[in-house]
């Protein structure tokens, strides 16, 4: 979560020193820790496929309510909500939501409840981030020079979730958008990036194998 919250604070927050102002707001994201575990092992526990991410989605839209945070459906289970000026520039965070048809075989507490479907992929995580960088971010509404603009994307997992939220005007006057990944290969509290294109896309395709009949000699 601290990845573009940081970067946010950056382009946005009016600071003496934004190391000072990055460090504060770190601190607080410590002690929202818990609140987002919860959030996080909550949607865990109720995976939704691509499209049907009705729980998630409500689960979201509850939260963004509580922190007074208004907030819009897209593409059915997708959210949008805006935090700031609400005048540019519109800088967007981006979190999927949806889970992939695989049966969680690990025993814990907040295992998957739905036969065949688990968030194998993180996006349990990342969208508990994003509702994480929405509470501290309404805290500082009123600093903020512009508008963070929060996208909830459902249907990341082979559903082009992201075209049809694009469709219905989430990134309309956006200038720019930041998204995050969880990476077991990489330790708790680092960032990782590289130059260039990434993740950006998939491409399916058919092969057909044809036996060869080879001729003894």
């Amino acid at each position: 979560m601290a990845g573009p919250l940081l970067l946010l604070v950056f382009l946005f927050v009016s600071h003496a020193s934004a190391a000072e102002y990055g460090e504060e707001l770190l601190r607080r994201a410590w002690g929202e820790r818990e609140w987002m575990v919860g959030a996080r092992r909550r949607i865990h526990a109720h995976p939704e496929l691509a499209f049907r991410e009705h729980r998630t989605s409500a689960l979201v839209r509850e939260e963004l309510e509580r922190l007074g945070i208004r907030n819009r459906a897209v593409a059915g289970t997708g959210v949008v909500a805006d935090v700031g000026s609400g005048a540019p520039p519109f800088v967007a965070l981006r979190a999927d939501m949806d889970a992939l048809p695989l049966q969680e075989l690990v025993e814990w507490e907040h295992k998957s409840k739905v036969d065949g479907v688990m968030h194998a992929c993180g996006h349990d995580v990342h969208t508990a981030m994003l509702l994480g960088a929405a509470k501290l971010l309404s805290q500082r509404k009123d600093q903020l020079k512009g508008t963070v603009r929060l996208l909830f994307q459902p249907a990341e997992e082979g559903g082009a979730g992201a075209s049809h939220i694009i469709k219905e005007g989430a990134l309309d006057g956006g200038e720019a958008i930041f998204a995050m990944h969880v990476d077991y290969r990489i330790p708790t509290g680092v960032i990782a990036a590289h130059p260039g294109p990434t993740q950006a896309a998939v491409c399916f395709f058919q092969a057909k194998i044809e036996a060869a009949h080879f001729q003894r000699r």
